[in-house]
């Protein structure tokens, strides 16, 4: 067992030329931002041929023209109603004649089956708007291919998904291999994201090709600040492991600790971004030029931290005596050590619903308009706040790199943006010591902090955990 497990973020890179008939496209992804504006399909089917090829798969590949066919079809069925709902979809690209052709040797009971039609339905704008109120994105996939002719069509349907969703977003530590060649999940208007098995590829939103999500909230100043503002959990764990484990070594913990707030961050902000209403949070050591509407001070979010801390270090000690016991040639396990493992088992799995709980009332408050209001140790202290500062900089800096390096600094005009992002900007420029998160209507997440004499924007964050394809130990095997 690893205790001191963190999540970080997947870092990619490509060096490659792509040549299909005339056209030739080269890119370079390295350790930086890199969009593409004024980008369309096509750029889309590029970057996911040139993939497929590194992949080495033995099954047939999609030529770049089916491809090129199956993005414009999502693309411009995301811009369909179905009962005045928009398109809401996963595709899986997977083959009908083969769609498991390398099971594991071990099958959890939770995995993935395909459940195939009783006849192909072709791929249209108009039948996938059909089949998507039939196919929720959190639970369901569409299973589509290709005939020898290179036309799409619909063959059936993925279960199961909902645990990949659940891993994705910090709600479960299990994950498993999927099913096909890769998923393309439609989440908005214009808006497709890519994925190989848990590894996020690109994502096009309307013109911009996205290839990388900064990961700003494990590298970086950012990172820095949201560790900082988990002394509280750090100072509770590190005299608690003094009096009650004092053989464990708490530098051997931190690590793990750094790791369950910024998963529990994560997850705030991505209950937030799935309200689609927008909202704003805002990490500030006091309530000067600040308008708070509903106060409140809502420290439970905090204690389940620490009580699921202790509880996972109760745990990993009573597991390692076991282990080490059997490691001795004991062949059995004492009955008080079996029921203490098992108490200690169901009480952080309740510390781990009571997180979730505390993540669930807060994100709700962001649906009233106006900032959710933290201190520096995780107290909520309101909602309904506005911010008050009106001095605004003249500019702003977004930066390409989670650690603002000067070189990956592009300067903006915040008149540019919007009233609650002109309203964080002007707080956070006021307000050296200040942290604040925007989430808008469209899901984008931005972060903000004045970093010496310049106000850093933030923009394409990473808040669902990704691992590299075909890598990483899965729970099936």
């Amino acid at each position: 067992m690893d205790h001191h497990d963190v999540r970080l973020g997947v870092k990619l890179s490509y060096n490659f030329n792509v040549c299909e008939q005339t056209l030739e496209v080269s890119f370079c992804l390295v350790d930086k931002s890199f969009t593409l504006e004024n980008s369309r399909p096509i750029d889309l089917a590029l970057l996911v041929q040139h993939k497929l090829r590194l992949t080495r798969s033995k099954q047939l590949l999609p030529e770049l023209a089916v491809l090129e066919n199956l993005f414009d079809c999502l693309f411009y069925s995301s811009m369909c109603k179905e009962e005045s709902d928009l398109t809401r979809v996963t595709v899986t690209l997977i083959n009908p004649d083969n769609p498991d052709p390398a099971p594991p040797a071990n099958l959890v009971p939770e995995r993935w089956s395909c459940i195939a039609f009783d006849r192909r339905i072709p791929m249209t704008t108009k039948s996938l708007a059909k089949l998507s109120k039939a196919a929720d994105p959190s639970s369901t996939s569409l299973a589509v291919y290709f005939d020898d002719k290179g036309r799409l069509y619909v063959w059936g349907m993925i279960d199961q998904a909902m645990h990949y969703q659940n891993f994705l977003n910090y709600e479960s530590d299990m994950y498993s291999e999927q099913p096909g060649l890769f998923q393309v999940a439609v989440s908005d208007i214009g808006t497709l994201h890519v994925f190989f098995d848990y590894e996020l590829l690109a994502t096009l939103k309307q013109n911009v090709l996205v290839k990388r999500y900064l990961d700003v909230l494990t590298i970086g100043p950012i990172s820095k600040m949201i560790k900082k503002n988990a002394d509280f959990l750090k100072v509770a764990l590190r005299t608690y492991i003094d009096q009650v484990h004092p053989t464990e070594q708490y530098t051997e913990w931190e690590e793990f600790l750094d790791g369950l707030w910024i998963q529990t961050f994560s997850r705030l902000l991505l209950k937030i971004q799935n309200y689609q209403h927008g909202g704003a949070i805002l990490i500030a050591p006091d309530t000067i030029d600040l308008d708070v509407k509903y106060k409140i001070h809502y420290d439970r979010l905090a204690q389940a931290l620490i009580a699921h801390a202790k509880a996972s270090i109760d745990q990993y000690v009573v597991e390692n005596r076991i282990y080490s016991d059997f490691k001795k040639g004991r062949r059995s396990v004492a009955r008080n050590t079996y029921q203490k493992e098992t108490e200690l088992f169901f009480h952080k799995k309740g510390t781990a619903d009571e997180i979730k709980g505390a993540i669930s009332f807060i994100a709700s408050q962001s649906c009233v308009d106006g900032v959710i209001l933290f201190n520096e140790s995780m107290v909520a202290n309101g909602f309904g706040a506005v911010l008050r500062s009106k001095k605004m900089p003249r500019k702003i800096f977004v930066s390409n790199t989670s650690t603002a390096t000067p070189k990956s600094l592009v300067p903006h005009d915040p008149k540019h943006y919007g009233t609650r992002h002109r309203s964080m900007i002007s707080y956070c420029w006021n307000h050296p010591s200040a942290l604040g998160f925007v989430i808008s209507q469209d899901g984008e997440i931005r972060a903000f902090s004045k970093i010496e004499d310049k106000l850093i924007m933030w923009e394409n964050i990473k808040t669902q955990q990704y691992k590299t394809s075909r890598s990483g130990r899965r729970n099936q095997q």
